[in-house]
């Protein structure tokens, strides 16, 4: 990346910590990689002061991983972390769906599922060669379910784990195809319906088993 920053202070740190998540998320930057803040500050024009803020704000969304006299590098998600994320949506998750089966007992109107489906309707649309936009697509179908709930908190809680779910979804980049995911949230909609936080959880469990088989 050669892309060159001259803004100063918080503004530069933010347009840089913008541009390396961008990278993280989209593969050019990948697990593992070493991030050294000489490097960075010569390649983007930036003071080192500049580099170590947008890592630390990058590490504060769980994108990069500072270890104390080993420096800064792009996160790897294990097993255990894989899991605890999808444990915290799950729980978020859950909520709102419980909420929506409390307010909603016989069937979900059709002013609750049709934002979701306008995000499954996005995620369709997406290029397949635009991971990224993949991503924001999955993450509005998600976002949607919880936002119908109707908390706020709820939903601001679930969009602060946005770069972190995009980073597990760039994860599983093999394992799917635009219309595989397409298909998958189309049922999940469906089951959520009916199952309510049982689907969410299997839902959820999937994702981590097909990155991480249980022994």
């Amino acid at each position: 990346m050669t892309a060159h920053s001259t803004a100063a202070g918080p503004t530069a740190a933010r347009t840089l910590a913008r541009t390396l998540r961008e990278a993280v998320l989209d593969g050019r930057l990948t697990p593992g990689e070493p991030l050294r803040e000489e490097a960075l500050a010569a390649a983007h024009g930036v003071s080192r002061h500049t580099v170590r803020a947008a890592l630390a704000a990058l590490a504060a969304e769980r994108l990069v991983a500072v270890q104390e006299y080993r420096g800064a590098r792009v996160a790897r998600l294990t097993d255990a972390e894989v899991r605890s994320l999808q444990d915290l949506r799950a729980a978020l998750e859950c909520e709102a769906v419980r909420i929506l089966g409390e307010r909603h007992p016989a069937a979900w109107p059709a002013e609750v599922v049709a934002p979701v489906e306008q995000a499954l309707a996005a995620l369709t649309a997406a290029d397949p060669g635009d991971w990224p936009a993949v991503q924001r697509a999955h993450a509005g179908v998600h976002l949607a379910l919880v936002a119908a709930a109707g908390s706020p908190r709820l939903t601001d809680a679930y969009a602060a784990l946005g770069a972190e779910v995009a980073l597990l979804l760039l994860h599983a980049r093999t394992r799917y195809d635009v219309p595989a995911l397409v298909d998958e949230h189309t049922a999940y909609l469906a089951d959520v319906q009916r199952r309510g936080p049982v689907a969410v959880r299997a839902h959820l469990t999937h994702l981590a088993d097909l990155l991480h088989p249980p022994a």
